[in-house]
This record gives C-alpha cells, structure tokens and sequence, in this order.
C-alpha cells in the first residue's frame, strides 16, 4: 500500500525496487515517468521527503546489510555490488548511517541475540523521561494495527529516514504512552518499529517485516512552546517506506546500558 499523493512516483519507486543493483541516475529516472529531472526530483522529495538518489543510496545500504549477513561476499565485493566503487567511501557511508562498520555489523548477531534476551528477562520498565517541564516535550501513544506483543523502538531523528542515532530515542516494553523530555528546539521527524518476542535475531538484524511508523510531516520544537500530542500507529511495511538503516541491535545495547547506569546510580 502506497500514498494517493502523486501516483507516478509509485512507478519509479518500484522501478528502483527492480533496478537497484543498475545504474541509476536522475536523468533515468525521471524519463521513466516523463518528466524533466527538476520536477521529478521536487515532487518525489515532496513525496518521500528524501531526494530521489538520496533514497537510491538509502535502498543500496539496505542490500548491503542482506549481502553481510546472508553471503559469503568479501566487504570490498558487496561495495562493488551496490556500485560503490571505493570501499572507503563505502565504509563510511555504511558506519554513518547503521551505527556500526561492515565488518562489525557481519558479526554482530550474537550480540543481537543477547540483547534481545535481556530485554525479554526485563519483560516490562517504567517509560523513561515520565517527568519534565511540558516545553521541549514530545509526547503521545503508540498503537498497532494488528494484534503485537513484544519491544518498540522510537525515536526523534534530523531525517525522515531510520538512519543514523536517532537524537532522542528510547524503547518501550508495551503499546501506549511515550515520552522524550527536554527536547532542544529543532525539526525532528518521529519514527517507530518494534520487534516481536518470537523473532530471531536475523529477523530485526534486517527489520524489512517489522512493524512501523513514520512521520511524514516534521515536529518542529520551539522555546516556550508545547508541541502537539502524537498520535503513533505502527503498521505493516509499505513499499514507500524508507528503509530502517540504524542498526536496531544498537538501539537495544544503548537502552540497556541506560537502564543498567540508572539501577547502579
């Protein structure tokens, strides 16, 4: 399921869904709707809210992440395959954007599999930042779609995309209310997805089934002023949807360090 807004872009999203592994440039994908690269590029960003080769390199990583942990292909070999030709550059990029390098994220379902467990042992918390001023404050309740038991990962992010450390962000052990207290003033874009207490760790390692939310529209913090309660609904990937770059493990290992520094405090 995709957005009624400009149905075109439909066609190119799948077009790159097909082509990914191919030369894809702004000039190319703009022909394949008829339009001329300007306008292509103002309403697809209008649409997704991320440039059209922006979103290109976005889905890139995410094969990336399946070529680690599912073939035996050397780093520099999978940066080739998604076309980029410097595996420095490739590094970088894949470090920025997931939170970890290549190599590290290959061998990193192990620790996926303890984190998990842990939380699982935790089985419920306390919401954290419950308490604060109701200025730089973004608040609400997370719903679901469909029946769900198991940990929700939210976060505030600079982009309308999963990528990176989020500047604010947290997990929840249940549907229901959120909190991130003292936020600084700023655009933020919010965004969920949560994890299953049956999932195998290869399953949120390379979270493409997950349950998830995103805000289309920015949250624009200001001083002195209160900020709409958010109204989150968690819902079944869409092909429109940006792809969850952050390493989720990640977000898991930094939560549960939190909440052991705050029990040792």
């Amino acid at each position: 399921m995709m957005s009624d807004s400009h149905l075109e872009i439909d066609e190119v999203i799948k077009f790159i869904h097909k082509h990914i592994f191919d030369p894809l440039s702004l000039s190319r994908l703009a022909k394949h709707v008829a339009y001329s690269p300007y306008h292509f590029s103002r309403i697809f960003k209008e649409r997704m809210g991320l440039s059209p080769l922006y979103y290109v390199s976005s889905l890139r990583l995410q094969k990336a992440k399946d070529l680690l942990l599912q073939s035996d292909l050397s780093v520099r070999d999978i940066a080739l395959e998604i076309g980029q030709q410097s595996l420095g550059t490739f590094t970088t990029r894949f470090t920025e954007r997931v939170g970890m390098s290549p190599s590290q994220f290959r061998n990193s379902t192990l620790q996926a599999s303890n984190h998990f467990s842990l939380l699982q042992k935790l089985n419920t918390w306390t919401p954290e930042n419950l308490i604060s001023s109701p200025y730089g404050r973004v608040e609400g309740t997370v719903h679901v779609v469909k029946p769900f038991a198991g940990v929700i990962l939210i976060g505030l992010f600079p982009k309308p995309i999963p990528e990176g450390q989020p500047l604010y962000g947290t997990l929840l052990s249940s549907l229901g209310y959120f909190c991130f207290a003292d936020v600084n003033p700023g655009t933020y874009y919010l965004m969920a997805t949560s994890i299953s207490w049956n999932m195998k760790a290869l399953d949120f390692l390379l979270p493409q089934a997950t349950l998830r939310t995103r805000s289309r529209d920015p949250i624009v913090v200001k001083a002195r002023m209160s900020v709409p309660y958010q109204q989150v609904t968690l819902y079944p990937p869409r092909l429109d949807d940006p792809p969850i770059l952050i390493s989720l493990p990640l977000l898991m290992q930094n939560f549960l360090s939190r909440i052991s520094t705050n029990l040792n405090s």
